[in-house]
């Protein structure tokens, strides 16, 4: 087991705790809760940095990395929906691309070959996009309006992203894939 993959496995395990201090009726439990999120956001940066560069990419970690960010975005969402931060039309549609890039790679991994669809600057961009709308809510930015416009932004950045992965996905390009 190398750096990248147990800071993979670290992310997994940040899920429960961000959902215990979430739902906890401690006073600043959002902030709280956005702070492990955020030391998520960093290790998956940093994982993802040590394995580039010190070629430490594995087949486990091509697979867990998605897992674990899937994973804390589905307690984001779910969490910020049942409390209202979110409306539920941006759980739906933020869900059903997440849990449709889990099939997609399911069935890319099991059927072509053990392949993983890496993540790519769209797939990024999405995933910044979705760490910028739910910090500003978390932390109350100053405007009303500028958090709806990162929640919109939001969804379409993931929309466009996951018709991005559609795309690879359904090439026969393989070098698309890790």
């Amino acid at each position: 087991m190398n750096i990248p993959n147990i800071l993979t496995l670290l992310r997994i395990l940040l899920v429960p705790i961000y959902l215990i201090i979430f739902y906890s009726v401690k006073k600043n439990r959002l902030i709280y809760a956005a702070i492990v999120y955020i030391i998520a956001g960093i290790s998956d940066v940093l994982d993802g940095y040590i394995a580039r560069k010190y070629d430490l990419k594995t087949k486990l970690g091509a697979v867990l990395d998605p897992l674990a960010d899937k994973l804390m975005t589905f307690a984001v969402l779910i969490s910020f929906t049942t409390a209202d931060l979110i409306p539920y039309w941006v759980l739906i549609i933020m869900g059903a691309k997440e849990g449709l890039m889990i099939i997609g790679g399911f069935i890319l991994y099991l059927m072509k070959g053990n392949k993983v669809l890496p993540s790519n600057k769209y797939g990024k961009i999405a995933t910044f996009s979705f760490y910028m709308a739910i910090l500003s809510i978390a932390f109350d930015f100053p405007g009303p309006n500028i958090t709806k416009l990162l929640v919109l932004l939001t969804v379409a950045i993931n929309l466009l992203a996951f018709v991005n992965y559609l795309i690879i996905f359904l090439s026969k390009d393989s070098r698309n894939y890790i």
